[in-house]
């Protein structure tokens, strides 16, 4: 019989993984899994656990939010040979999830990942610190891991809405010199992302047909600050760019494998809605096609 591991947090979201925890390991065994199970118990456990029995199975399936998600796969992606991953969504925004039509309901969830389809996905690396969708820097950035769970849990993607109201004041922006595959960008920039999804912070962004999960390529979008309010509208029209390599104005988009941001000063970053420090020099590298995940549609 074939040997699942179930990883799930129990706190993630409002607790539903805890909630739907019996359907959710029917479903599973339905599938014909023979299934393990590994609550987190604190930060960090989910990379340790995956990194030392994912070996051992033939499936691992995560549950919980988009911090869980990047623990399993910073585990996995240490293995020669990681088996594929399966995600069941139970976090508050639950960004990367929407890349891989998955179903609603988190019963029909755990079917897709014990059954669905595997494909090949990218993933990234930023200082040697594995990210799964997204790298970010600037305004708002600090709004999902500053938030407090009690919030989320209450109150949803308004909690993430209301948190970051309080940041307009505050927006600073940063003196960068970003090296890509395409050459030199320099200048003033409060806001960059480094990105592999269609959704970053609960709302959607990209086009679909701008992302591709297994290309190589990161999509790269770097704001300049605004100072007049014709310029915040000009980044909103900016920032709906049907093609990315056409930046606009404030805007400035690109595709790229490899990217060196290099600040004058600490430059605090994001990966995957959690702190990723704040390095004066960032290596970020797409590692191409590292890891299968499951998706919902073949």
């Amino acid at each position: 019989m074939k040997r699942l591991l179930f990883i799930y947090n129990s706190h993630a979201g409002k607790g539903r993984a805890r909630t739907h925890l019996s359907g959710i390991l029917e479903a599973l065994a339905r599938e014909g899994w023979l299934v393990s199970v590994w609550p987190t118990t604190g930060q960090g456990d989910a990379t340790q656990v995956a990194a030392e029995l994912g070996a051992y199975y033939d499936r691992v399936v995560c549950c919980g939010g988009d911090g869980t998600l990047n623990e399993v796969v910073s585990g996995l992606i240490q293995l020669r040979h990681p088996p594929v991953l399966g995600y069941i969504p139970a976090g508050t925004t639950n960004d990367f999830s929407r890349n891989l039509a998955l179903p609603r309901g988190m019963e029909a969830a755990a079917a897709t990942a014990a059954s669905g389809f595997p494909k090949a996905c990218d993933i990234g690396s930023f200082n040697g610190r594995t990210f799964v969708y997204v790298a970010a820097f600037g305004a708002f950035t600090d709004v999902s891991y500053d938030t407090p769970q009690s919030l989320k849990n209450a109150f949803g993607h308004l909690a993430y809405l209301m948190e970051g109201a309080a940041r307009l004041g505050s927006l600073k922006p940063y003196t960068l010199r970003v090296e890509h595959d395409g050459g030199v960008v320099e200048g003033d920039f409060f806001y960059g992302m480094v990105s592999n999804t269609v959704s970053v912070g609960g709302f959607q962004g990209l086009p679909k047909d701008q992302v591709k999960l297994d290309d190589g390529l990161f999509e790269v979008i770097l704001v300049k600050k605004p100072t007049t309010p014709q310029e915040i509208q000009g980044i909103a029209r900016g920032l709906a760019l049907q093609n990315l390599d056409a930046s606009r104005g404030a805007v400035l988009g690109f595709h790229t494998a490899k990217l060196t941001v290099s600040s004058a000063v600490p430059l605090p970053w994001t990966l995957d809605g959690e702190y990723g420090g704040d390095p004066t020099e960032a290596e970020i590298e797409n590692r191409c096609q590292a890891l299968e995940i499951v998706h919902g549609k073949p």
